[in-house]
């Protein structure tokens, strides 16, 4: 696609600005996230001190998932990711849009939670009492709308504040890796904690472990918002399987790492309590470690959360608006900025309206239920789309991937992992909006020829 507007039409396009070096700190610096900073210590309660094997597990569900992207954002390099991608192989609008609903709810969500938790962590680095009333919602506030503010400036902008938040959110990462190889070297810690099972009377090992991968798969996504940026990406289909891949594998040796000295330095039952575990890894590990600078160093790791989130879903909204499956308005690019202005205001006043009146503290397990679904999804879609050749080559996944990613997605955002029920009740009202959100998205279009088609 080029970079300047086409003769027949005035719309601007987006610009590509981003390389191999970008994209990867882009994909690392997403999933790094909120996630490990606070899912750590919640499945350990799930499971006990075999903390790291749900995340080693939920790394190999995403694995399997991150092939099926690859072969559809090589195939379709364009924006809106698994929305697009479900508009093409099946053709319902219905579907689409609520795929499109789910993955902007997650991201939207995120980033509000982030938002929270950045305002909270920047009480705690800068010692203020802030509360957790108006004044830490004001805080939450003022934040999402800098990152709204950075992501209109530009995609170059936006990434480039990533590259400095995604380093700042791995040193923090690195450092509880670091104190806990120091402990364990001194003879401190206690590596036997990594074989024990928590398990509560009538479950079982297996039942415990499927509940706490549920659970760590939050802190695994995010590698799927990077497809969302093909159109501003130089040679997405060169570059996408393998700075993709690679950013899964960092991430994922990361997390076992940290839930290994998390586990070893502190009990599962006192990792489990509170909102901040890998704080208590630090403090166990190494008292002499100015706390304040680790609580500095989380505000950022969220705050990268929120915007890689917030570009996310204003190209998502965009995406789709050019697949006319949303309002068109919404795929409005700025003359000058060449950024999606009329998603990232739409997206930036919904996240408003998350931090001002929801609560998001039992979100995250909504969050991973509703991707998972979307997940699946996908995967089946790869297969359907098979079917549809294009004239350029494109990375192709071994058919049994797909497969197995779809059972295995499916599985684990079924009651059958042991998945909370609060996680369904969130969901159903969440999907109820959504199909509301729907009829009337459909009501509109109907008086626009054309506007509901399969591009």
């Amino acid at each position: 696609m080029a970079d300047v507007a086409s003769p027949e039409s005035e719309q601007p396009t987006l610009i590509r600005v981003i390389g191999p070096g970008l994209l990867l700190l882009f994909v690392v610096g997403d999933i790094l996230g909120t996630g490990v900073y606070a899912l750590t210590g919640k499945v350990a309660n799930e499971v006990g001190g075999a903390v790291w094997l749900p995340f080693l597990l939920a790394f190999v569900v995403a694995l399997l998932t991150a092939f099926s992207y690859l072969e559809l954002v090589t195939k379709y390099p364009r924006a809106a990711g698994a929305a697009l991608y479900t508009h093409k192989a099946f053709g319902i609008h219905f579907l689409t849009f609520m795929v499109t609903f789910a993955v902007m709810c997650s991201g939207l969500t995120s980033a509000s939670s982030a938002s929270k938790a950045f305002a909270g962590n920047f009480g705690e680095a800068f010692n203020l009492s802030l509360g957790d009333g108006i004044t830490l919602t004001l805080v939450a506030l003022g934040f999402i709308t800098l990152v709204g503010l950075v992501n209109f400036r530009g995609v170059g902008e936006s990434v480039k504040a990533n590259v400095v938040l995604t380093c700042v959110e791995l040193t923090g990462l690195l450092i509880v890796i670091g104190i806990g190889a120091w402990a364990l070297g001194g003879g401190n810690g206690d590596l036997s904690r990594l074989t024990q099972f928590n398990t509560p009377p009538g479950d079982s090992i297996a039942l415990s472990v499927t509940a706490g991968t549920a659970l760590a798969f939050f802190a695994m996504v995010g590698f799927e918002d990077s497809v969302n940026m093909a159109e501003e990406t130089r040679d997405p289909v060169r570059i996408f399987p393998k700075v993709m891949l690679t950013g899964l594998c960092i991430t994922g040796l990361i997390y076992v790492l940290v839930a290994i000295s998390a586990v070893a330095l502190v009990s599962p039952a006192e990792l489990g309590s509170g909102d901040t575990p890998l704080l208590k890894v630090v403090e166990a590990g190494a008292p002499a470690f100015p706390l304040g600078l680790f609580a500095f160093i989380t505000m950022f790791a969220v705050a990268n959360s929120a915007l890689i989130n917030m570009m996310m879903a204003s190209r998502l909204l965009y995406g789709m608006a050019n697949e006319r499956v949303l309002p068109s308005v919404l795929g409005r690019v700025h003359r000058t900025r060449r950024t999606p202005w009329v998603g990232i205001l739409f997206t930036t006043v919904v996240a408003f309206g998350l931090i001002w009146f929801a609560d998001l503290a039992a979100l995250g397990g909504t969050t991973a239920l509703l991707l998972l679904c979307v997940f699946t999804v996908v995967n089946v879609a790869v297969l359907v789309l098979r079917r549809d050749p294009v004239e350029h080559q494109h990375f192709r996944a071994p058919t049994v991937i797909p497969v197995i990613g779809a059972l295995a997605c499916a599985f684990l955002a079924s009651p059958l992992s042991g998945r909370a029920g609060a996680d369904y009740r969130v969901a159903g009202v969440l999907l109820v909006i959504g199909v509301v959100l729907w009829a009337i998205t459909y009501a509109t279009n109907r008086f626009v020829p054309g506007a509901i088609s399969r591009n």
